[in-house]
C-alpha cells in the first residue's frame, strides 16, 4: 500500500540510515553506500554530509543528483525512496555535524563523536537535494 504524502515525509524524517545511490559512470553500477542524512517533514530539501575529496562527492558533482532509500522491517515492512537534483553544496560546519550526529547517536555520545569526526574526518561538505520523485510503500507485517 502506497504511503500518503504525510506518512512518507514523516517516515523519511525518522532517523533511518539511508542507502545513497549515485551514477558511477559508463559500465559501472551505481555507487551505493550507507549514509546519515537530515530531513524534517514538510521541508523542501534534505541534506547529507560527506568528505569533500570522497569518490561519493565527486560522483554526486558529476551526476548533479542522487537518490536515498530508507527502510524498516518492524512493525511492518516500509520504505521510502527519494530522488532529485542537488540544489546546493556548502562547506560543513561543526553545528551541522552536531545536528546530524544528534539524530543518530545517544545524547551522551554526540560531543565525543563530533570532536573526533571534526578533527579526523577531513574537510566535509553539505549537499542539499530537493526530492522530485518519491516511491513508498507499507507492505504490512511479516
Amino acid at each position: 500500500m502506497a504511503l500518503t504524502r504525510e506518512e512518507r515525509e514523516q517516515f523519511l524524517a525518522e532517523p533511518h540510515i539511508a542507502a545513497l545511490a549515485v551514477d558511477a559512470g559508463a559500465g559501472r553500477a551505481p555507487l551505493t553506500v550507507p549514509i546519515w542524512y537530515q530531513y524534517a517533514a514538510g521541508d523542501d530539501t534534505l541534506w547529507i554530509m560527506t568528505g569533500s575529496a570522497s569518490r561519493k562527492y565527486e560522483l554526486i558533482k558529476a551526476a548533479g543528483r542522487f537518490s536515498l532509500l530508507v527502510d524498516r522491517l518492524e512493525p511492518s515492512i516500509r520504505y521510502v525512496s527519494v530522488e532529485g537534483p542537488v540544489v546546493e553544496t556548502a562547506p560543513a560546519t561543526r553545528e551541522l555535524l552536531r545536528e546530524v550526529s544528534a539524530r543518530y547517536l545517544p545524547a551522551e555520545k554526540v560531543d565525543g563523536y563530533v570532536d573526533f569526526a571534526w578533527e579526523h574526518h577531513g574537510d566535509q561538505v553539505i549537499v542539499r537535494m530537493r526530492p522530485e520523485r518519491w516511491v513508498s510503500s507499507d507492505l504490512g507485517s511479516v
